[in-house]
């Protein structure tokens, strides 16, 4: 018997931000070559455009009704997330407001930064590539992103291919399933000089963006062969992580998949403990919580761990010398969890479990975690809430 995807609990609901740029797309139907700046919208509304954006909106959330107990939509007021939201019933939080009914690029920014405050778990949005380009000028890649197509410039890799689309990965990340987590450029036109003819696309920088999940890994799923080659790419990715912060202490965590990892950098490794890594050396073996403690003070620290097969505890199992304080520390931003797809397969969408004896701690990790998963390669997957 197959068992359902997992559902978020009323403890921990889905986080989902929303952006809706009102007037994207809105000078398309009228040739306009583009939608910025507050002269061509008011030039597109007074010749009769439509704002096309919210219904576009309207068709990403609606794919994922069936699971909207499971979300809480934090969103700017009226026609920027707030009034398509609440007309689908979902429970909405408005955290920002635009002081003015044209909304401008710096209403979208704002809202974004709102959005990294609240620490939603994925921000969906619907505009084009000026929309795309103002959320990375404000947040980056610190959130993955989403994008429902709305506007008359598409270049960039952030957006689904439709808005019901962006609506069924958005459903799959919602319901627990296993979805690749990849970096797509963000990319914008200069719109004067594309009404004269020209197209100059320039690169802006890449966010993250879930995808359907390719389920094809190096010579056949499921094989030793397989693996071994997986461990491989895996070890080459924390590697260059290293390499790229060689100031960096690296914590690297127990178990076989960390361990792979350690062989590759030609360095001895406590299988059952954690050792601690600064520029390709190892500066402690085998540390208790307290030494951890000591050496990261102050410092830049990273940590790599893996999951208990089979279980999918990555704190409180074998690992007890990474503590509350070390962790919180650390920040999620900068824990590393390396695994192979096979190995999360096995957990059969059960999410993984933070058990770090903190309450407070372990619901503050829980939600949609990247997972490296092959070099260059990652996963959105999730961790379990406290009634996960």
């Amino acid at each position: 018997m197959t068992e359902p995807a997992h559902q978020y609990s009323p403890q921990r609901k889905f986080r989902l931000g929303l952006i809706v740029n009102p007037f994207a797309g809105i000078g398309g139907a009228l040739a306009l070559k583009g939608s910025d700046g507050a002269a061509i919208r008011e030039t597109a509304l007074n010749a009769g455009a439509e704002q096309l954006a919210m219904a576009k909106t309207h068709k990403a959330l609606s794919e994922i009704l069936s699971v909207k107990a499971s979300v809480t939509v934090f969103t700017a007021g009226g026609d920027m997330g707030e009034n398509t939201a609440k007309a689908l019933g979902f429970d909405t939080q408005v955290i920002y407001q635009a002081s003015q009914s044209q909304t401008e690029h710096s209403d979208t920014e704002a809202l974004a930064k709102a959005l990294t405050n609240e620490q939603v778990d994925l921000i969906l949005f619907a505009g084009g590539d000026g929309t795309a380009r103002n959320i990375f000028s404000a947040i980056g890649s610190a959130i993955p992103v989403l994008g429902i197509p709305a506007g008359c410039k598409i270049h960039s890799g952030v957006y689904a291919i439709t808005p019901g689309g962006a609506g069924k990965v958005l459903r799959q990340v919602i319901a627990g399933e296993l979805v690749s987590l990849l970096e797509a450029e963000v990319k914008d036109i200069d719109e004067e000089k594309f009404r004269n003819g020209q197209v100059i696309a320039r690169y802006f920088g890449e966010m993250q963006v879930p995808a359907e999940l390719n389920y094809i890994q190096a010579v056949k799923m499921g094989g030793k062969e397989s693996d071994e080659l997986v461990l491989n790419d895996i070890a080459a990715h924390i590697i260059e992580l290293m390499e790229d912060e060689p100031e960096h202490l690296f914590i690297m965590g127990s178990g076989s998949t960390v361990d792979s990892i350690m062989q590759a950098c030609g360095l001895d490794n406590t299988l059952l403990g954690v050792d601690v890594v600064q520029n390709n050396q190892v500066l402690a073996a085998d540390v208790t919580a307290q030494q951890l403690l000591s050496l990261s003070k102050d410092k830049p620290t990273q940590l790599v761990i893996t999951l208990i097969g089979g279980q999918g505890h990555i704190f409180g199992r074998g690992n007890q010398q990474l503590s509350p304080e070390l962790i919180r520390r650390i920040g999620k931003q900068n824990i590393h969890i390396v695994a192979t797809k096979n190995k999360l397969n096995a957990l059969a969408q059960k999410g993984l479990i933070a058990d770090t004896g903190d309450a407070e701690l372990d619901q503050s990790l829980s939600g949609p975690i990247s997972v490296i998963t092959g070099y260059k390669d990652k996963v959105l997957y999730f961790v379990r809430g406290e009634d996960g």
